[in-house]
Order: C-alpha cells, then structure tokens, then sequence
C-alpha cells in the first residue's frame, strides 16, 4: 500500500513556484494575491493565515482584508470591483462560506474571471468543461489530480468514482478526470445513489468528497483500489489535548490495507488546496501580463 504523502508532494510544488517567482519579479512582475474574510470564524481565519503566510515564504504579493461580519453585501462588491482595478493584484479569493446574509454566488460574479482563482466563477466553470487551458481549475480537485500524477497512478481507461456533487469539488473532479488529459470513465455518486457501497466497489479510484466523518469504510472499497480522501472533519475526542482530532470522509485504518495507494488525512489532500492556489496565482499573473 502506498501512502501518498500531499505534504510532501505540495512542498516539491511550491519549490517550483518559488524559482518561477524569483525569476518573475526580476523582470517586474511579482504576483499578487488579494484574500478577503467576512466575519469572524475561526477555521476561515486559520485558512486565511496560512493562505498569506504561503504568499510571504514564496516571495508574493498579498493583501489580507479582514471585514466585520455586519459588512453589507455592496460593501463587499465595492471592495471586489477595486480589487478586479488594482494592478498589483492578480488573483482574487473571498473566503468561504460568508456570513448567511451575504450571496455568495453575486460574490463570485463580481470577481474579474481572470483573477478568479478559486475558479468557481461562470466563465471559468464553462472553460473547464470545454478543457480550456486559460481557465482556473477549483484548487482542491486540481490538487488531487497532482497527487495522482505524483504517484504515478494511470487514470487512462480507469473507472473513477467520485462521492459528492459540489461545484467546490465534485463536479470539477469528475471534469478533470473526464478530460482527453486523463481519460478516465466517471461516475458521481451522492446522498442519492442507490446502494452506494455497490458503486464504489467498482472504482478503480475512488474520490471521497462527501463531508461526512470516516463514512466510507472498507465495504466501498474493493481491492487495489486508489482512494484519495478530500474529507476534513473535526470530531470530539478528550484523549487529545485540544479534545478533537481531524479525520477525513474514509475510515483510513480498515480502507487502507486494500487499498494500491491511499491519502492520509490530515497531511494528504489539505496541503496541495494551498499550493494550487499559488500556482493559479502565478498563472493569472502571468496571463494578465501577456495581455
């Protein structure tokens, strides 16, 4: 069984982007990423500071606007358009979720496409399906497929089976892996599907996006199986100092004897959200710039 390490393999990634970026900002041109917070939640703020610090160790540009949770949702478009204005900066993520009474669907719209990215603008959703290349690819689901890659994991022909239907990373998944790059043969499966136990026995990767702790258990999973875990969840546990402990959507310890290779959780996918995030980043910077 294979442990695909994402910490190791976001590391390698953001190595890469550190030399791009060093040769970047010797020609005038440093790239530069606006991250703005909504509120006061105390994983958003966790994420957001991982997020500039990233953006500090590789040499970036960044802006960190912090808003009250009471900021209207004009306010929030006003500071967007000046962002979309501001030369600096060339990506663009409003941390989700917002505060209930903002709509985060005109959020995303009013971001300029071409600093978008997160990627879950319109425009750029439509270039993903037509595997557009000048678009921005959500970066969780970008992240998995790096992993694969890093593994030497084939999707040629493979039958992937991808739990969960968010426009964050279910429906990208399934895109990316339905690409002529990957050619893999895709199946999305939900709260919905009928015997969902049965389905995932057929995957030959098997994609857990579901949020929901340590639900996929060695019964979804059939032997040889590559799972890669996309879950985060947090569950009370008073052995632990902090009284929880993070856990992903598969039961790691009864999946991961079957498995040809598997994603711990934390240290898996969690890391390579990040470093794709820079590496749009410097893609939108370098687009803008050629423009």
């Amino acid at each position: 069984m294979q442990r695909i390490e994402g910490k190791t393999v976001a590391e390698a990634v953001l190595a890469t982007l550190k030399q791009e970026i060093a040769a970047m900002g010797a020609q005038g041109c440093t790239p530069g990423l606006a991250v703005v917070l909504v509120g006061e939640d105390p994983a958003s703020q966790v994420y957001v500071g991982s997020k500039v610090k990233a953006c500090a160790e590789l040499g970036m540009y960044s802006q960190k606007w912090a808003m009250p949770a009471e900021t209207t949702q004009e306010e929030l478009i006003d500071l967007i358009k000046q962002l979309n204005a501001d030369d600096r900066i060339h990506g663009i993520l409003v941390q989700s979720p917002p505060p209930a009474h903002i709509d985060e669907e005109a959020v995303v719209r009013a971001i300029d496409p071409r600093k978008d990215v997160d990627g879950f603008h319109p425009e750029n959703v439509a270039k993903l399906v037509l595997e557009d290349e000048t678009g921005f690819v959500p970066c969780t689901p970008l992240g998995c497929m790096e992993l694969l890659k890093a593994a030497g994991i084939c999707t040629q022909g493979a039958h992937a089976v991808v739990i969960g239907r968010s426009m964050i990373v279910g429906k990208p998944m399934a895109n990316l892996l339905l690409s002529r790059k990957a050619n893999a043969t895709v199946t999305i499966a939900h709260s919905r599907t009928k015997d969902l136990p049965a389905v995932c026995r057929t995957a030959d990767i098997l994609i857990a996006a579901v949020g929901r702790p340590e639900m996929v258990t060695a019964d979804y999973v059939k032997e040889g199986a590559v799972v890669i875990d996309v879950g985060i969840n947090r569950i009370e546990d008073p052995t632990r100092p902090r009284g929880y402990r993070i856990v992903g959507d598969v039961d790691f310890e009864s999946v991961a004897p079957k498995c040809k290779a598997i994603t711990p959780v934390p240290g898996g996918v969690g890391p390579m959200t990040i470093a794709m995030l820079m590496s749009n980043t410097v893609k939108a910077c370098k687009q803008l710039a050629a423009q």
